[in-house]
């Protein structure tokens, strides 16, 4: 291969990597939009946000739903890879746990708007879900299992339990300044821990 090939080469691969950045970067921006205003937020919010013109958006996400259902897989996966990561990092599994259990409420509040965007396809709102629970359910098992190993929560309780608890809790939170389900989630990761 001579110099030129790759040159070209490495310039696609420049291009294709900056591609996924900006991508990355409307996705944030979109995502940061949608939990100050809902998913109804004009799009040149989500442009300013992001530091680009609108022409860039509809590039990427020709209609309003491509662009919202791109954030909530965005949203999803960066929520299953924080899991394994804050068991690394965290001082305990519980701790993990706990730091988890908020970005999940975060995605929670993105995720706001979602249904009635979504109404008319029912079958595309059931493959999200289905998306949802196949990517975060192991997670939070793995979570759950981890603080089990250790002796620092009770035993019993599956990770759907723990999902759709504090899915419950978070709802309403989008349409009630005076409701923030913040604390009532930290007192339930509390209340899991065992008596040490």
């Amino acid at each position: 291969m001579n110099d030129s090939g790759q040159g070209a080469g490495s310039t696609a691969g420049s291009k294709r990597k900056d591609a996924r950045r900006n991508q990355q970067t409307l996705l944030e921006a979109a995502a940061a939009v949608f939990v100050a205003s809902g998913v109804e937020a004009p799009v040149r919010d989500i442009a300013a946000e992001a530091g680009v013109g609108m022409g860039t958006i509809y590039r990427h996400f020709p209609t309003r739903a491509d662009l919202i259902i791109a954030v909530y897989r965005h949203q999803v996966d960066a929520c299953a890879e924080a899991g394994p990561a804050l068991l690394a990092t965290s001082p305990s599994p519980h701790a993990a746990l706990g730091q988890w259990v908020d970005q999940f409420v975060d995605f929670l509040a993105t995720k706001h708007g979602l249904a009635a965007a979504m109404q008319a396809d029912n079958a595309g709102f059931e493959t999200l879900h289905a998306y949802f629970l196949d990517r975060l359910l192991p997670v939070c098992t793995q979570l759950l299992d981890a603080a089990t190993a250790a002796g620092e929560i009770h035993t019993g309780l599956d990770a759907y339990q723990l999902m759709r608890g504090v899915g419950n809790l978070c709802i309403g939170a989008e349409n009630d300044p005076h409701y923030d389900a913040r604390p009532l989630v930290a007192l339930l990761i509390t209340g899991l821990r065992t008596g040490h």
